[in-house]
């Protein structure tokens, strides 16, 4: 689906190879090259990129989603490119949420606070969150307002789940790169105007420097390397209380790039070897990203492949070949 970060690596002179299970992802005709590869879960899949990497002289692997982020992190050497990950054990313990807010708590930053089942209070206040302990975009989320409907919920839900507070206050999201060494190169946050199904269709870029700090300590703290997104709220005490750290692009990326964060160019330069200067609050404040739905039509091409159809996107862009024999 990410055919913006596609198009903004594109922008910033990369020759991309868009990889994805289903042909008809239209992230893949955005790309100069695409690749049909078997599930994550299959043993084949790092093999497949490798094989990629290898054949096309691939210099940095890019995950836009959550689920393979900890196969791709402990296959780094395997891989022969850059993984855009930090180390596996930082990729385990911020896609482990409960063992996430743990961290935060032990770095010295403010996190909702967060039971496992056998660990919830009798004097709990609520109302809660039931959560995932291993979550992505918004799945397997109840609220509950009393100690019956946490019965229930904790009851229903099919996967480990956590019982975390809910966050009075203000909703930020912090859009950031790392280097190889931990260092945050910038930070831009933005507010959280509207969002559907967890992702962001509304929000604006705000040079809030307490926001600005919170995400560049925490990340050295932990350390991160590569891009991700810290999930806060800023309470009426006025404190930032950490919900979630994600290892990618945010689901608002285009804001954060409209705003001049330019983190496809920083990403191209770690991949290069450079070693880019921080340049920590260097964008654009007040930028409102508004989203809407978009589409792109294919049709077969004569080798039963699929390329765009639109007499518009013809003449923008090059279409993409596909990499199968």
């Amino acid at each position: 689906m990410r055919v913006d970060i596609v198009t903004a690596f594109r922008g910033a002179g990369a020759t991309t190879i868009a990889v994805d299970v289903d042909r008809y992802a239209p992230a893949l005709y955005r790309a100069d090259r695409y690749a049909l590869v078997g599930r994550i879960e299959e043993d084949g899949y790092v093999a497949s990129l490798r094989d990629l990497v290898r054949a096309h002289d691939v210099d940095v692997i890019v995950p836009l989603a959550d689920m393979d982020q900890l196969k791709l992190a402990h296959a780094r050497d395997e891989l022969d490119a850059l993984v855009l990950l930090p180390d596996a054990e930082v990729v385990d313990r911020m896609g482990d949420k409960y063992a996430a807010h743990r961290l935060f708590e032990e770095l010295g930053f403010d996190s909702p606070a967060t039971y496992l089942q056998d660990e919830i209070p009798d004097d709990l206040e609520f109302p809660v969150l039931v959560k995932a302990r291993r979550g992505y975009g918004s799945r397997h989320i109840y609220r509950a307002h009393d100690r019956e409907a946490l019965e229930l919920e904790l009851e229903r839900t099919p996967v480990e789940s956590m019982v975390q507070a809910v966050c009075p206050g203000a909703e930020f999201s912090i859009d950031l790169v790392c280097d190889l060494e931990g260092r945050c190169l910038n930070a831009i946050p933005r507010t959280m105007i509207e969002s559907k199904g967890g992702e962001s269709i509304k929000g604006m870029t705000v040079k809030d420097w307490e926001l600005i700090d919170l995400a560049r300590g925490l990340s050295e703290a932990i350390p991160l390397k590569g891009v991700a997104t810290v999930q806060c709220f800023r309470g009426p005490d006025g404190k930032h209380r950490i919900t979630d750290v994600n290892l990618r692009f945010g689901g608002a990326f285009p804001l954060p790039q409209a705003a001049g964060g330019r983190y496809p160019e920083l990403v191209l330069a770690l991949a290069a070897g450079e070693r880019p200067e921080p340049r920590v609050g260097a964008f654009t404040e007040g930028v409102v990203m508004t989203r809407f739905l978009s589409h792109l039509c294919l049709t077969a091409a004569p080798d039963g492949t699929l390329e765009p159809f639109s007499e518009e996107l013809s003449e923008e862009s090059v279409s993409p070949r596909s990499l199968q024999p």
